[in-house]
């Protein structure tokens, strides 16, 4: 049994397995139509979902298995009446396998060291492992490789996706650059880019030099407040992934996007829209990288 919490703890050789592994998969879906066969996995949601509902769900039911659709806001630990311990300890008695996409990282921690089935962090506040698992698939597809190449990140850096992003490049020896306002909000902690030798820049177009890949995301994550929408955007417009971003990139680099995506905030529409975007085979390839998972977490 593997718990898949953070890409900061994953190995290397694991996350390549897991990149392999769903190429093949991907190429091969027949062949996994029962691996999952008379197995049940749990999905717990604190936070709104598209592509990770769709994904995990989809995967489960065409590798055989079953998905248990559960929102948090219907469960007494939802409710602040049953720990989060207690939840791990119940479902390790029901199902195979559970992902969860709750707020606190350490909830989730905590929910897998209670529990004897596998736990998959489907998005906390601190990372978006699996996200940043099918990024490296679509980086794999499109490159051929995942050595010498250079990923710009433009936008609020102190998120998720780019902790993951930071982690898996790190291990991957992918050359990451982020550029984002230079106050404490919108940056990457001062740890996390000293032990990812990640390079901090305040000027996109600078950062975006000669990068095989130009990554964005939204302004406005769940956890915001719209009350904050103004003010983030007049902060955040300067680094706008826009047409002029993209000429400062390699000729043939990509943008990638891990959506929802706001059009005219956060990336240009002619760039998220034109022949450079590859955002919806980066959408796509989450099904494929969550069947790997799920596989790899339960040792199939």
């Amino acid at each position: 049994m593997r718990h898949l919490l953070s890409l900061e703890d994953l190995r290397k050789d694991d996350m390549l397995k897991l990149i392999e592994k769903a190429l093949y998969i991907k190429k091969n879906t027949e062949k996994f139509s029962k691996a999952m066969y008379e197995n049940s996995m749990l999905m717990i949601f604190e936070q709104p979902s598209l592509r990770t509902i769709l994904s995990f769900e989809t995967a489960m039911t065409q590798m055989g298995g079953h998905a248990i659709n559960y929102y948090s806001a219907l469960s007494p630990w939802g409710a602040g009446k049953e720990s989060i311990e207690d939840v791990g300890h119940v479902i390790s008695r029901y199902v195979n396998i559970a992902i969860a996409r709750i707020a606190e990282h350490e909830e989730i921690i905590k929910l897998a060291e209670n529990s004897a089935v596998p736990i998959i962090n489907a998005l906390s506040n601190r990372e978006h492992p699996c996200q940043v698992l099918g990024d490296m698939l679509t980086i794999m597809e499109k490159r051929k490789t995942l050595t010498n190449l250079q990923l710009t990140y433009i936008g609020d850096a102190n998120n998720n996706v780019t902790y993951s992003l930071m982690y898996a490049c790190k291990k991957l020896g992918i050359e990451m650059h982020i550029a984002c306002p230079p106050n404490k909000e919108f940056m990457p902690d001062k740890e996390s880019v000293t032990k990812t030798g990640s390079i901090v820049f305040n000027n996109p177009t600078e950062a975006a030099k000669n990068s095989d890949i130009i990554y964005t995301d939204s302004w406005m994550s769940y956890h915001i407040s719209k009350s904050q929408k103004n003010r983030r955007i007049k902060i955040l417009k300067p680094y706008q992934v826009t047409s002029e971003i993209m000429k400062n990139a390699k000729k043939d680099a990509v943008f990638m996007h891990c959506l929802p995506a706001l059009r005219e905030q956060e990336v240009t529409k002619d760039v998220i829209d034109g022949k450079q975007s590859i955002i919806f085979d980066q959408a796509e390839n989450r099904l494929h990288i969550q069947k790997s998972i799920i596989l790899w977490c339960l040792d199939k």
